[in-house]
């Protein structure tokens, strides 16, 4: 259950319509500098509500800044542009490691009492950054795609489509790292390679975003990172199943944070909750802990609510409660790999609804991937410092019904340090496959009913306080 408590923040009743900033409606001038000023404004006279009225507003990237909220009013749809001009390249986080990506088209860097509100639409044009894996498309999806830029690598349905010559080319030599001398120079060659998260809100407090639609993002549409007290409610999120790095939520590295009856549908993991990447993100003590997740549904998604892959500043104390996954590949989902080092810890689900899971309805895996070990094997451990080991444990969950899955659960640990301490209980689970568990230890099924899909009225049953270790 919840035990702790999340801020929201709050504004001075002061509005600041972004009319009065010389904006101009209707998709064909830019909005930028007309909603920046107004938010800057805003934040220069101690706060208050920026307002995006009803229309088209055609805008390059904004900055929130403190005690501002931005407000959409219902049919505000605010279509946010590409060009180079206006995204310049930067130093950030993306998949828990330092990266080169371009500005968001939303952050917010070291604020505190910001919102996004309203009952408008943000849209990132992620169609005009995003690669496209053709088995994602049917045929003619496909062929208008090639209409648009014929550039692609591969071939039959490994074939990937690229958006421009500016990004195949980048595909090709790959991203500059971070780390480089003149790092951002080398980049610009191919700069709308450096996909950016629609929203980004890095080193916040008091976050609100509530009630709008967020849509269409180059990669991921929100991530918070090094944020505490975080509030999502009634939000939808949408990416078309096509969408490359299409998440819906990515939870990074943050304290005390409440979702609650949003809805996802996206083309990569629907809830996700991080923390980090390998030995430089473990330099920040910063775990990812105190969630709360309620009345939300997960419609199409790689997985409904998923922890990892990047663990390795921790996870601990999350709770989710009367959540639907609807269609997702997987529901239920733990994943993380050798390097990544972190304790994923204290998680309990409960009364969690499955239905038409494409592959296993639970998983916890330690071989997503095998980071900078992908040449070496559990003999090579020597090697590896012990941080360098994930580690899930305690872990619950309950009062939950998965209704047609290709596999009921899957357990994959290490056999240095398995998966610890699981427990199942009143759980039922329709699927075509059963279990199949490597390397857990303590894995406990209470009132555990799994029913063979495919022959319903012969049903099998797993009833054992404890399977005891498994390998």
């Amino acid at each position: 259950m919840k035990d702790f408590t999340v801020l929201v923040p709050k504004f001075l009743d002061v509005n600041y319509n972004i009319l009065d900033f010389d904006a101009k409606e209707g998709g064909l001038e830019s909005n930028t500098k007309a909603i920046q000023n107004a938010i800057d404004k805003a934040h220069l006279n101690g706060g208050g509500k920026v307002i995006i009225p009803k229309g088209l507003w055609l805008t390059g990237p904004i900055k929130l800044k403190s005690n501002v909220n931005l407000h959409l009013e219902k049919s505000a749809f605010l279509l946010f542009d590409k060009n180079e001009e206006e995204y310049p390249l930067i130093i950030t986080e993306w998949e828990g490691e330092k990266r080169v990506r371009t500005v968001s088209p939303i952050s917010a860097f070291d604020a505190e009492n910001i919102a996004i509100t309203g009952l408008g639409t943000i849209d990132g044009n992620g169609d005009l950054w995003r690669p496209i894996k053709k088995w994602k498309l049917t045929d003619k999806h496909f062929e208008e795609k090639l209409r648009i830029s014929s550039y692609t690598t591969g071939s039959g349905d490994k074939t990937i489509w690229y958006p421009n010559k500016s990004i195949y080319e980048g595909y090709l030599e790959g991203e500059v790292l971070a780390n480089e001398d003149n790092a951002l120079a080398k980049a610009q060659k191919h700069y709308d390679l450096y996909r950016p998260s629609l929203v980004n809100i890095v080193r916040c407090d008091k976050v609100l975003i509530e009630g709008v639609i967020i849509q269409n993002s180059p990669a991921w549409n929100v991530h918070p990172l090094y944020t505490t007290n975080l509030t999502l409610r009634n939000v939808s999120i949408k990416n078309d199943y096509s969408a490359q790095n299409g998440d819906g939520l990515d939870i990074e590295s943050c304290k005390n944070v409440e979702i609650d009856n949003c809805i996802f549908n996206v083309g990569d993991d629907g809830i996700c909750v991080k923390a980090g990447k390998g030995r430089e993100a473990r330099q920040l003590i910063f775990p990812t802990e105190n969630v709360y997740i309620h009345d939300c549904i997960v419609h199409q998604a790689h997985g409904g609510f998923v922890v990892g892959s990047e663990t390795s500043r921790g996870i601990k104390n999350v709770y989710v409660k009367d959540c639907n996954f609807i269609g997702t590949d997987i529901g239920i989902r733990f994943k993380s790999a050798l390097g990544r080092g972190g304790v994923i810890e204290d998680i309990t689900l409960e009364n969690i609804k499955m239905f038409n899971i494409k592959e296993e309805a639970i998983i916890f895996t330690m071989g997503y991937v095998l980071f900078n070990y992908d040449k070496k094997s559990e003999a090579d451990l020597k090697e590896v410092l012990q941080d360098d080991i994930p580690e899930f444990k305690n872990i619950k969950i309950l009062n939950s019904t998965c209704i047609n899955a290709k596999k009921a659960l899957e357990v994959n640990g290490l056999d240095v340090l398995p998966i610890n301490n699981i427990t199942l209980e009143n759980v039922t689970i329709v699927s075509e496959e059963k279990t199949s568990v490597k390397n857990g230890h303590n894995i406990i099924m209470k009132n555990v009913r799994l029913i063979n899909q495919n022959d319903r009225c012969d049903e099998f049953y797993y009833a054992l306080e404890n399977i005891g270790d498994v390998k």
